[in-house]
């Protein structure tokens, strides 16, 4: 068994915990097998809007809010839970502070290289801040893309071809998807500035990202619905994308088909 990674900093976003599209047995796999001094968790952790029309939430879901609790409590991880649009109803309580776990809106990032700005990014999306009722409905229409996906995949597999996610080839292409990413990234070096940040980290678009944005560093993590991705630091305070496809490789799960619960783990 290949030994865990061990990062400074982990980042996830995007889990949408709570819908069957959330790809929760490789997120499971994903954090079983890495060690980290601090957990960001940059929103969309839990898909309120999901749950509020009907939801999936399993066992699988309650496992990885168990072992997120387990590392603030057990494992000396510091962890960040940032509120998103799709789990905004915890804006109304914010900040909380409980030891090694809080609950943010934003948070400044300190690094060897100078101050990141960690938020979701929906307040750079003017339909998710300025009309909630349209964002949800674009968002049921996601949630149908995504069944189609479903059914897509089920299809390539019994046809013996390799998982393709048809929604995502269906974003790429649209060309108001590209425009809004562009618009997304124009805010990053303003919203730097005002904070004194060398770098922004965010979420929201499903989209991994790093790259710079003029001298601005950006780093988006992805989701874990169709990209399965996250960012990792390093202990010098270098950020890298890291793909779930990769890392599933060096360390493959050991039931293929989910991770089961283990009592005597979570509560070790």
């Amino acid at each position: 068994m290949a030994k865990k990674l061990e990062c400074k900093t982990l980042i996830l976003s995007d889990l949408h915990l709570g819908t069957r599209d959330c790809r929760i047995a490789e997120v499971n796999h994903f954090i079983s097998n890495i060690k980290c001094d601090k957990l960001i968790l940059n929103g969309d952790i839990i898909d309120g809007w999901s749950l509020s029309r009907k939801g999936g939430w399993t066992k699988e879901h309650t496992y990885f809010i168990r072992r997120v609790l387990k590392l603030a409590e057990k494992k000396d991880t510091e962890v960040i839970y940032l509120a998103g649009n799709h789990d905004d109803m915890i804006r109304n309580f914010l900040p909380v502070f409980f030891d090694k776990f809080s609950i943010q809106e934003q948070h400044v990032h300190t690094t060897p290289k100078g101050n990141y700005l960690c938020l979701h990014g929906d307040v750079f999306d003017a339909i998710t801040t300025h009309s909630k009722f349209i964002a949800v409905i674009g968002d049921i229409g996601y949630q149908n893309l995504l069944r189609l996906n479903r059914i897509y995949a089920k299809y390539r597999q019994w046809r013996g071809k390799k998982y393709f996610s048809l929604s995502k080839a269906i974003k790429s292409k649209v060309k108001r998807a590209v425009n809004h990413l562009s618009k997304f990234e124009s805010h990053l070096k303003k919203i730097a500035e005002q904070h004194n940040c060398v770098g922004v980290i965010c979420g929201h678009i499903h989209t991994p990202e790093n790259k710079k944005v003029d001298a601005i560093h950006y780093l988006n993590s992805g989701d874990w619905v169709e990209s399965l991705s996250a960012i990792v630091e390093d202990f010098d305070g270098n950020f890298k994308i890291i793909e779930y496809s990769d890392f599933s490789k060096i360390h493959p799960p050991e039931i293929k088909e989910g991770i089961k619960t283990n009592k005597k783990d979570l509560f070790a």
